[in-house]
């Protein structure tokens, strides 16, 4: 098919109303983040309920699972794509405009969505609905910092996409803690005031977020043991009745082979039983 015959077909489709976009929108804001907590495999009825449309309408717009998954990877990178185009074009300050996307691209929890969804896809499927390379935007930032003399000349891109991508994991221990992202959000401004050239001046703004010392760190470190127990528990008991059931389906298999083979036996009985009248009938008769 022609670019010409591409653009006529496009011309045909008739615009999305408001109301269909919206939803659109709240199914793959809900999803990312159903994805991030439960992984690819979450029930989309959980997606449906925080999204706050019926199932039916997820079913409408994404048919299949698969279309979900390549919609909520094009929605994150595009706007990964939206987040430094906007920093770059209304902050002054370039050290300034890449930390603001930074937290943005926190926000879109990538590190916990896009490693599983991106090996469903090739690169071509996913980067051909988003528009712009997400790349580009995020290493203009980063090479205007560093020209204005505000970020190390030795921080590379991988340093700034590799950071987000580990601070956007969850917590280990299974679930996600209420102060999860805020702790998330002061750990990058810590790591984005090492970016600065040795000799900056000190950062006048103090930390936000929740300030996890030592003894808050014995608290947390506590509850994510316990989290990660009672999973574990949660899934032995799971495993445990897999297995009581199983032995229950093997115990009525072989009642059921005990119960055929006692029929088979009176079987063989009644016929020794109606073989020994026979002998006797024919007995009888040659006396006679």
């Amino acid at each position: 098919m022609s670019a010409d015959t591409d653009a006529d077909a496009l011309a045909d489709v008739p615009p999305m109303r408001a109301d269909a976009r919206r939803n659109r929108e709240q199914i793959l804001r809900a999803a990312r983040e159903v994805f991030a907590d439960q992984g690819p495999d979450a029930p989309l009825d959980e997606i449906a309920r925080r999204a706050g449309v019926g199932i039916a309408t997820l079913y409408r717009r994404f048919p299949h699972r698969e279309d979900l998954h390549r919609g909520v990877a094009i929605e994150v990178l595009s706007a990964l794509v939206e987040a430094g185009s906007r920093a770059a074009a209304e902050e002054d300050d370039a050290h300034l405009a890449l930390r603001r996307f930074m937290h943005a691209a926190l926000d879109l929890k990538i590190g916990s969505v896009m490693p599983a969804l991106l090996g469903r896809f090739t690169v071509a499927e996913i980067l051909d609905g988003v528009p712009g390379d997400v790349v580009d935007p995020i290493d203009a930032l980063l090479l205007r910092a560093q020209a204005e003399g505000l970020i190390r000349v030795d921080v590379v891109f991988g340093d700034i996409t590799m950071m987000i991508m580990r601070l956007s994991r969850p917590l280990p221990g299974g679930g996600r803690f209420a102060a999860d992202d805020a702790l998330a959000h002061r750990q990058l401004d810590v790591y984005i005031d090492g970016l600065r050239p040795t000799g900056s001046p000190r950062p006048t703004t103090p930390l936000g977020g929740p300030a996890v010392d030592a003894a808050a760190f014995k608290l947390l470190r506590e509850r994510v043991i316990d989290d990660a127990r009672a999973g574990h528990s949660g899934a032995r008991a799971g495993h445990s009745g897999a297995r009581a059931g199983h032995s229950g389906a093997r115990a009525g298999h072989s009642g059921a082979r005990a119960g055929h083979s006692g029929a088979r036996a009176g079987h063989s009985g009644a016929r020794a039983d109606h073989s020994e009248a026979r002998a006797d009938h024919s007995g009888d008769s040659d006396a006679d």
